[in-house]
């Protein structure tokens, strides 16, 4: 039975389309935690037995394109064999529970992770939404396979990124069946996702996850259930302050994309301390630049900007904040009310500099005299933007140095909307992080990553003073070969100078 035709939106009558390509209404869709030996050797973890949750019978679909809910941003695509049942099986053995199966076809347990938290294990609200669930697009008849020869493959826009057989399965497909057959009557037209193989990860909204189940049928044909394929969109419909809200943590990245979970992570150390303030106050930004290049870091300016108080160095940690383009009705939702830019400076800490993402337009404001004003009664230390300042005489007058693209009149609305803040995001062609390490003067911006601030400092200290020294012989009248870089002789100069100073 083929099915590609039908197609959803991720709304409840999708489910329909699912139920005629099936041929029965199911009541129960059932999904195992882990099936292969690959992706249990990724998590780390082997299942003593078959583990299941249940998604409701609505979560199918037949692909197409799925709706979730606004605000949510952790999507998962899990490439699945899944299983059509076509006879009753109660307390079926493992040797009969094949013969209770009607077809097998392709699948993908979607996942919103960032909704898992409420409800981690079952899984209802990160997995059982309208249409999380597509199956198809055509069933391979079961009695023609041979359980332990079927094959599934991922794709990612077109590039491979899943592939297994159920010859590596843990627990082989009948196994499955009469497991869940021991405690649980299973119907006609009921559907178990069998596990999916290593390597499921995220993907994004625009992008397309395609799954095909392909077998050698016993008389020799080849069979395929075609390719299934399914697109994400953030929707309109927000979730009341009464349900659980997303909450896109570190450890739900990592374990949708199958990604180390620091990855994800902010380094929690060096914190930048009094200490080391007064260390990155004290060195030139120059000196810092050649240090992050010797480590291999050489895309770490924030280029193009100016700013309002020459002469002023900055130094802070990172919060940012992110603008896209404008869109109206993007701007109507997203713009209005408490947004990300007003949540973000009425949330500033002392200390803190904001860098905000503009796309290195500088036709609009990106802040103004208000947010400058808040700024400097949180204690920032520095506001950063590769795009425009509104009032930039005012902006200057108020005294938080401000590295901007240009003064511009006009307000926000005309090119950005203000999307998010605290994430990872680019700014004057360099990425920054939240809790990056931010340096600047005169000769611009510098982003340095924490984990290697205090490392960096010292060295470029100690390079400091001898280039003090190599100075101080050029200022006497010494030519500059085998002093600038110093060689055996100048370097036994040099160190003779720290002994005599160190007794003194």
């Amino acid at each position: 039975m083929d099915a590609s035709s039908h197609r959803i939106a991720g709304t409840p009558p999708a489910a329909d389309s699912a139920w005629q390509l099936i041929g029965a209404k199911p009541a129960k869709v059932f999904a195992m935690h882990i099936g292969y030996a690959a992706r249990a050797a990724q998590k780390g973890r082997t299942p003593e037995a078959p583990g299941f949750f249940l998604k409701p019978p609505t979560s199918l679909s037949t692909g197409g394109e799925v709706e979730l809910p606004a605000g949510t941003e952790i999507f998962g695509f899990e490439g699945e064999i899944a299983i059509i049942i076509g006879s009753h099986a109660r307390r079926v053995d493992e040797a009969d529970a094949w013969a209770h199966v009607a077809a097998v076809t392709a699948s993908n347990d979607l996942g919103v992770f960032d909704l898992r938290w409420v409800d981690k294990g079952a899984n209802l609200r990160s997995k059982g939404g309208d249409g999380m669930t597509p199956i198809g697009p055509a069933l391979l008849p079961a009695d023609r396979l041979d359980p332990a020869a079927i094959e599934v493959r991922t794709w990612l826009d077109g590039e491979l990124v899943q592939a297994d057989s159920t010859a590596t399965l843990l627990f082989p497909l009948p196994q499955i069946v009469s497991d869940l057959s021991q405690l649980i009557t299973l119907e006609p037209g009921d559907v178990i996702l069998t596990g999916t193989p290593a390597n499921a990860s995220t993907f994004a909204p625009g992008q397309t996850v395609e799954v095909e189940v392909t077998a050698t049928a016993i008389d020799g044909e080849q069979l395929s259930s075609g390719r299934l394929a399914t697109t994400l969109r953030v929707g309109d419909h927000e979730l009341p302050a009464y349900s659980a809200q997303p909450k896109p943590t570190p450890d739900q990245w990592a374990d949708a994309s199958g990604r180390p979970l620091s990855d994800f992570e902010q380094p929690a150390t060096p914190v930048l301390d009094d200490e080391l303030r007064a260390k990155l106050s004290t060195v030139a930004l120059a000196t810092l630049s050649s240090g992050l290049r010797k480590r291999g870091l050489n895309n770490v300016s924030i280029d193009g900007l100016r700013s309002t108080q020459p002469g002023k160095r900055i130094v802070g940690t990172a919060r940012t904040l992110r603008y896209v383009p404008n869109r109206e009705d993007l701007f109507k939702r997203h713009a209005g009310g408490y947004n990300a830019q007003k949540q973000l400076f009425d949330s500033l800490q002392p200390g803190e500099v904001v860098v905000i993402e503009a796309r290195g337009d500088n036709r609009s404001g990106t802040l103004g005299d208000i947010l400058a004003l808040r700024a400097r009664h949180l204690g920032a230390a520095g506001l950063v933007t590769d795009g425009g300042v509104r009032d930039l005489d005012v902006v200057t007058e108020i005294g938080v140095p401000t590295y901007h693209g240009g003064g511009h009149p006009a307000v926000l609305g005309r090119l950005h909307v203000p999307w998010s803040h605290d994430e990872t995001i680019a700014c004057g062609g360099a990425t920054v992080q939240p809790g990056d390490i931010i340096v600047g003067d005169g000769d611009g911006v510098l982003v340095i990553p924490p984990a290697i601030a205090l490392e960096l400092v010292d060295e470029a200290i100690v390079q400091e003073r001898e280039e003090e020294f190599i100075a101080a012989q050029v200022d006497a009248g010494h030519p500059v070969e085998g002093l600038f870089p110093m060689n055996a002789e100048w370097r036994a100069k040099y160190e003779a100078t720290l002994e005599d100073a160190s007794r003194a």
